[in-house]
């Protein structure tokens, strides 16, 4: 009998015979192991358990710990689902199931639409092929009679011409699902621990308006049921913080039909939250050294042709509109104003680096099915800021740019995030611009100046910016879930397009460096960010409205009145509510709409010149005089304290 070398993370190498499994390397080192194991890495692919070794070879076991198992395990927690709604459904057809970044999902294309019933009736379905022990078996099939076998199926003859070799691989579960997949799966459905069925929605083929629209369900699955019970949790405390839902019921903004999806309206308390946004940021540019700058909406559609976007970025943007002397192009980017304000004069390295920053409005066309609030729109503000420097300034320039995401995390109350620095490929794929020279100095940049701010940064190969690296930074808000937020990427594409200079020491013509760097990321996706991770009872210096003034009856209206001056004079945020309704009515409408401070004030504050300061979340805080509260509620605006 023939055998294989296969050599083990730690290095060693082992003789095995030819035909030896993945799942029989796992149970010679350990039973413990093989029991743990969800696939392997051989050679760099990602094998089955029960695939055979086809030569020499480098063999992990993933377990677990492996980042790449529980997209696995999902996987194939998907291929259960399809299984049980076959067995359930026979007429349905199936599109495509994959993982995704919370659980998985499958399309079916089946007359009649599910209920939650059926829902209900198919969960029940997978863990009765769960407890069958049916193993996901990998069978190989050529193009040609795949695509006569499954000619009644229209979804998988369209992805087997598209996407299929000459001969492509499938997966069995139990006597009615087979589908085309790369895979790899479990070795069997007894590892699936623990999964649920959470929705059903439409979706269309391929996500195209144009095309037939499918029913999805969307489940999740973890390797144990404490991970799915906390999962669960999160999703029920998601769904109270819905910025959707807090936005309407606090009056913050909406979004209106007659104008359009995805364009947001700020109500004036929403104009009051937005305006502290925008002003702390740019009282932050101008204390870091940036220049404001501000630019047009629109500009000539040549511009884009110039920068790219119009190759590129089309299908992202709106269409063009014809002026007098062109056309004209609604602006999905503010990086080419940008640059055309630098580009205006002639720049000695003396001058740099040159900083410029604006909150510039721009707009993207979004299909209708992915707008999502304040978190997917079609019109946005960004934050957005541009760096031109020399090489030797570029690790400094970075480094301020990531300490200034950290001050605005802090700022606003996120104390945890985490940071990936997304990297090229060598140049293998050919698929991004810049030299090799290049990419080293934008990637040992970014490395230098995150260690220099001990920010410990995740390599993430191949996930880089065609025209450059990146660190992303991702904050993570008060119930556990990760944000992407803050950008600082490298672009060597637009410094070259448009022919940017200046005159180093050498007296010579050099392209500058170019940093793209956004923090919010929008102000509209970080407003919505703010309402779920506070859910809407905002830091009292946020709040729009931060004290109101609730007179007991009639009598103290006056006082109530002259409270409320005596607080905007001290530049607090305040209104009276001079209902004529009971106190702890008025009460409980506060606490309803979020404001920080209530200030009841009856005939005893009246006569000592005092208010009785109730606070939102810890109740009664007994009775103040009201410059002693002024003084203390002043005292926390100032520090921005994100605790009362």
């Amino acid at each position: 009998m023939s055998t294989l070398e296969i050599t083990l993370p730690d290095g060693s190498k082992k003789p095995v015979a030819a035909g030896t499994r993945p799942i029989d390397v796992a149970q010679s080192i350990s039973p413990r192991l093989a029991d743990a194991a969800i696939a392997a890495r051989v050679n760099g692919e990602l094998y089955d358990l029960t695939r055979p070794l086809e030569g020499d070879a480098s063999v992990q076991i993933l377990t677990p710990k492996d980042a790449e198992s529980l997209e696995i395990y999902r996987h194939s927690t998907a291929h259960l689902l399809a299984a049980a709604v076959l067995e359930l459904y026979p007429e349905t057809r199936l599109g495509i199931g994959p993982a995704i970044e919370h659980g998985f999902y499958y399309d079916f294309d089946r007359a009649t639409p599910f209920t939650q019933e059926d829902l209900a009736k198919i969960e029940q379905k997978m863990w009765e092929i769960q407890k069958r022990h049916l193993p996901y078996q990998r069978v190989y099939t050529r193009k040609e009679e795949g695509l006569k076998k499954y000619s009644d199926a229209w979804m998988k003859c369209e992805l087997i011409d598209e996407r299929a070799g000459e001969v492509f691989s499938e997966y069995t579960l139990g006597p009615h699902f087979i589908d085309f997949c790369r895979g790899p799966h479990l070795p069997d459905t007894s590892k699936i621990k623990a999964f649920k069925l959470l929705s059903i929605a439409g979706a269309y083929w391929k996500g195209d308006e144009h095309n037939k629209q499918l029913q999805r369900i969307y489940g999740t699955a973890f390797f144990t049921q404490k991970e799915l019970d906390d999962y669960l949790k999160q999703v029920e405390e998601a769904k109270k913080r819905d910025h959707r839902k807090l936005g309407k019921e606090l009056d913050l903004f909406s979004i209106q039909e007659l104008a359009g999806p995805g364009l947001i309206f700020f109500h004036p308390k929403g104009g009051i939250i937005r305006k502290l946004l925008e002003d702390w940021m740019r009282d932050e540019y101008l204390k870091r050294g940036y220049s404001l700058v501000y630019t047009p909406h629109v500009a000539r559609f040549d511009l884009w042709k110039t920068s790219g976007h119009a190759g590129f970025y089309a299908a992202n943007m709106f269409s063009r509109m014809e002026l007098d002397d062109a056309e004209y192009q609604l602006k999905p980017m503010n990086c080419p104003f940008h640059i055309l304000i630098y580009r205006d004069r002639p720049h000695s390295y003396r001058d740099l680096p040159v900083r410029l920053g604006e909150l510039g409005t721009v707009y993207r066309f979004e299909r209708s099915g992915v707008l999502n609030g304040l978190f997917r729109v079609r019109g946005f503000t960004q934050d957005d800021a541009h760096i031109f420097c020399t090489p030797d300034q570029i690790e400094d320039e970075v480094a301020g740019c990531l300490e200034f995401a950290v001050d605005t995390l802090h700022t606003y109350g996120f104390d945890k995030y985490t940071a990936e620095l997304s990297t090229w490929d060598g140049g293998a794929s050919g698929k991004y611009d810049g030299t090799a020279d290049q990419w080293k100095i934008g990637e040992n940049a970014l490395q230098r100046a995150a260690d220099r701010l001990h920010m410990g940064v995740k390599v993430v190969p191949d996930e880089a910016a065609f025209y450059g690296p990146k660190i992303d930074v991702k904050l993570v808000d008060a119930i556990g879930r990760p944000w992407q937020l803050s950008t600082v990427q490298f672009d060597f594409t637009l410094p070259r397009r448009f022919e940017l200079e200046y005159i180093a020491e050498d007296g010579k013509k050099h392209q500058p460096l170019m940093v793209h760097r956004a923090l919010y990321g929008s102000i509209e996706r970080f407003f919505g960010i703010l309402i779920e991770h506070y859910a809407g009872a905002f830091p009292v210096w946020l709040a729009p409205v931060q004290a109101i003034v609730l007179p007991i009856t009639d009598r103290q209206t006056e006082y109530a009145r002259g409270v409320q001056k005596q607080l905007a004079a001290a530049g607090i945020r305040a209104t009276v509510d001079e209902r004529s309704e009971k106190v702890n009515l008025k009460i409980r409408d506060a606490q309803l709409h979020k404001i920080p401070y209530m200030l009841v004030v009856g005939d005893r504050e009246q006569q000592s010149g005092q208010v009785s300061v109730r606070n939102r979340k810890h109740g009664d805080q007994g009775a103040q005089g009201l410059g002693e509260f002024i003084a203390a509620l002043r005292q926390l605006i100032d520090q921005k304290a994100v605790s009362e």
